[in-house]
């Protein structure tokens, strides 16, 4: 009886480790912004909006599966998953020195492939200068999608070839990727490709 008693509560005791949400190493937040109507004059980012924070790995799936498709967007709306506390904004104090890789996509199944294959390194820590990337951006425009990544000091060569080499290996791609200084494409409307991969 006491061995029975033993293996019941042993199985109950798994149950609730596995029951357990499996814990992120920071907290990251979906943005949305639909430009595809904006106010007249009405400032960019106005339409931006924060939807959900999030810190475990159960919370991101259910999210992801439910609504964080790019495919499911209108034109000229994008979706954001930056680190808790940066708001994908130039301006931001953590994005005002950096720049962004991008990629565009023709097809929205690449899209889509992209984003969750980009969202499941940032939130998993797959990149070795994980503390240098903000965040991630999926753009749905009626000519070509594209897909940026965020990061914070934009004159560090090094730093973001190491960055824009690893993020390609993720999703998967051989096309070629191009990196902007967030700088240069707030005085320019085409901003100079400072480096590629």
């Amino acid at each position: 009886m006491a061995s029975e008693v033993a293996i019941v509560a042993a199985t109950a005791s798994e149950d609730t480790v596995t029951k357990q949400p499996h814990k992120l190493e920071r907290k990251w937040t979906f943005w949305f912004d639909n430009q595809s109507k904006p106010k007249q004059g009405a400032a960019w980012g106005t339409s931006l909006r924060k939807l959900y924070t999030f810190d475990t790995v159960e919370e991101f799936w259910c999210l992801y599966d439910q609504i964080f498709r790019p495919s499911k967007l209108p034109a000229n709306a994008d979706f954001h998953l930056f680190k808790a506390g940066i708001e994908p904004k130039w301006e931001d104090p953590e994005c005002a020195n950096g720049g962004k890789w991008s990629i565009p996509s023709s097809r929205k199944t690449n899209l889509d492939n992209m984003w969750l294959e980009t969202l499941m390194a940032l939130i998993g820590e797959q990149f070795d200068e994980a503390d240098e990337i903000c965040g991630v951006v999926a753009s749905v425009r009626p000519r070509q999608d594209k897909l940026a990544l965020w990061t914070k000091t934009a004159a560090n060569e090094a730093v973001q070839m190491s960055i824009g080499r690893k993020w390609k290996e993720i999703i998967d791609v051989t096309d070629k990727m191009t990196y902007n200084f967030h700088d240069d494409s707030r005085r320019e409307r085409t901003a100079k490709v400072r480096y590629t991969v």
